[in-house]
């Protein structure tokens, strides 16, 4: 990005991001763009398994957004609609990051056992972008079964932002941190200046 972290907010203006955070201890790296996106002036909706609020609280993102942070697929904290339907409705573009090997296989296979991929589930992938950062151990990464979800998924219309390489939390060297910030950044309001 031109100016780091410093998207520009002409194209961004009234857009409404939903962020789902799967849980890997890339999450604390999510704080840094849902904070740009909103100063950019995205309205951002931040939605996070269980998992995902081991790593970091929901207050934090709740701080960032100015907005209520969505944990479970039975809450109804806006309206008495099913909270699935009319956050995937409003959105935008939604971007899943980290996107585990769970999250993965999840959405490729069409369960939907949590608010992210019940959330991804309703959303019109014909019209409205999806986004997925993965983000695991490269062993993990290169599973036959990994690439052929991701390769599921692409079919499917998603855009993948390609993991980096680098140290990783087990310790190890290789492919499958999750993406920089400002380069999920730029690739999110990238796509918005298309809308």
């Amino acid at each position: 990005m031109a100016d780091q972290g410093k998207p520009q907010s002409d194209a961004s203006t009234s857009r409404h991001v939903i962020v789902g955070l799967s849980g890997g201890i890339a999450c604390y790296k999510i704080a840094h763009v849902v904070s740009t996106l909103v100063q950019a002036n995205v309205q951002v909706t931040v939605v996070m398994t269980e998992a995902a609020t081991r790593f970091v609280t929901p207050l934090t993102f709740q701080s960032l957004s100015g907005r209520p942070v969505y944990t479970s697929q039975w809450e109804h904290i806006e309206s008495q609609d099913p909270q699935h339907i009319s956050l995937a409705r409003s959105a935008d573009l939604m971007l899943i990051a980290p996107c585990t090997m769970d999250m993965i296989s999840k959405l490729a296979y069409g369960r939907t056992d949590d608010v992210i991929s019940l959330i991804a589930s309703a959303v019109d992938w014909s019209r409205q972008t999806i986004l997925l950062a993965p983000s695991m151990n490269e062993v993990m990464l290169n599973q036959p079964s990994t690439q052929r979800n991701l390769a599921q998924l692409k079919a499917d219309g998603c855009q993948i932002i390609e993991p980096g390489e680098g140290w990783q939390a087990c310790r190890t060297e290789g492919k499958g941190r999750l993406a920089e910030p400002d380069v999920i950044l730029e690739v999110v309001m990238n796509n918005l200046q298309k809308l």
